[in-house]
């Protein structure tokens, strides 16, 4: 278990494998224990970085908003500190539309994107979620935490197949706060990337299951649409945690774009 201090708080961190480095980004209501097989199958080959946003995991934070910017800032400094001047980008849900955030925010320093079932549009978002970025809302979920964290444990295997699913998204839930439960996902509802898009002149993959009910599958034209040399993989039998549900494919996919050269900027 490894940490910096930055100035919003704890940022913690695990790190394994050795080699050109690869930076890891979970999404709402994650951590980096999302990306343990990712990472013992990555590691053989790159140094990889996995990251707990602040008010997730077992990162800290001192933060008033909690939103899409201030990952994009937390990445930017996890860089500086860990003296990385570029490194590719892996993002699921939120962490990937952070992902293309910081590479249109800092241009110099991510040498490849890739999402997994990550918004494009806010709007895309299942209802549910689109609800909990209500402060009401999320007021009531915490005020009746132990039914809430019940409830979600008990829907959770129509949102992942993997049988670890439910006991690691019950862990996750448990470390995050009602600040950061609420602004992360009330920022996101409202972000779009689509007037950006065009700014990221990167290599670009993104991963979309058929069965993603959190985040609507159909977001690879969204992502085509603005990054058009952009390489998309879709998966049938997967939802919205393809790199649980189709860990094979999808690691394998991931392997063979971070080893491609990295094409030149126009």
């Amino acid at each position: 278990m490894s940490s910096i201090t930055t100035d919003k708080g704890i940022l913690h961190y695990e790190v394994y494998g050795r080699g050109r480095p690869v930076i890891l980004l979970h999404g709402w209501l994650g951590s980096w224990g999302l990306w343990q097989e990712t990472m013992t199958y990555l590691g053989q080959y790159y140094r990889t970085y996995a990251l707990d946003f602040w008010g997730f995991g077992e990162s800290g934070g001192r933060l008033d908003t909690y939103e899409v910017d201030d990952f994009v800032l937390l990445v930017n400094q996890f860089m500086d500190q860990m003296g990385v001047l570029e490194a590719p980008l892996i993002g699921h849900s939120m962490g990937g539309t952070v992902s293309l955030l910081t590479a249109i925010t800092y241009p110099d320093r991510i040498s490849k994107v890739t999402i997994i079932g990550s918004p494009i549009v806010g709007s895309s978002l299942a209802m549910p979620l689109k609800f909990a970025g209500q402060r009401f809302i999320a007021s009531l979920l915490f005020r009746f935490f132990g039914v809430f964290r019940s409830m979600m444990k008990l829907v959770s295997p129509m949102i992942c197949s993997d049988p670890r699913f439910p006991e690691m998204m019950d862990r996750d839930l448990s470390k995050t706060n009602l600040e950061s439960f609420l602004n992360s996902i009330a920022s996101l509802r409202e972000t779009d990337l689509r007037p950006e898009l065009h700014k990221i002149k990167i290599p670009v993959m993104g991963m979309f299951g058929h069965r993603d009910n959190i985040v609507s599958p159909q977001q690879w034209k969204a992502l085509k649409g603005g990054v058009t040399h952009a390489r998309i993989e879709r998966y049938p039998k997967a939802g919205h945690f393809i790199m649980m549900d189709e860990p094979q494919a999808c690691m394998q996919a991931l392997k063979e774009f971070l080893d491609m050269e990295k094409e030149l900027k126009p």
